[in-house]
């Protein structure tokens, strides 16, 4: 069994979703593995993995508002606030959500649906640079 692994540097601007799949893709890529699964694991916990609707940007629009409304960014409402107002939220977004996602392999590509796309969702308000480590593994 072929194993394969890379550190992926994304650098997000501030709160919302970053389509990552091409990147990911490229990672499938080089490792040439022709079937397997590949494992992407976020290395934060103020940021997660997502897979969801690569089509209609109105999805990612209305997910980033349900979450704005199901953990408000209220200094009143948490003990923690040593990074600021948005970062105890950032880290329940996190909680609620994925830090890892796995994807079957098949012919050399990811086996995701017509409509899905991989994202980095950054929960703080400013940008950061962030690390999503890429583990295949496969024939």
């Amino acid at each position: 069994m072929k194993q394969h692994q890379i550190a992926l540097k994304i650098k997000t601007t501030g709160k919302s979703l970053h389509k990552i799949t091409s990147q990911v893709e490229q990672a499938v890529a080089k490792s040439n593995v022709v079937t397997g699964l590949c494992t992407i694991f976020v290395r934060h916990t103020s940021a997660s993995l997502l897979i969801q609707e690569n089509a209609d940007p109105d999805v990612l629009i209305d997910l980033e508002n349900f979450f704005a409304q199901l953990v408000p960014e209220d200094a009143n409402r948490y003990i923690h606030g040593a990074e600021g107002v948005d970062d105890m939220p950032a880290h329940i977004r996190s909680a609620l959500t994925h830090t890892s996602e796995q994807i079957p392999i098949s012919s050399s590509r990811l086996v995701l649906g017509t409509w899905q796309g991989v994202y980095l969702w950054e929960h703080r308000q400013r940008g950061n640079y962030r690390e999503i480590i890429v583990h295949i593994s496969g024939e």
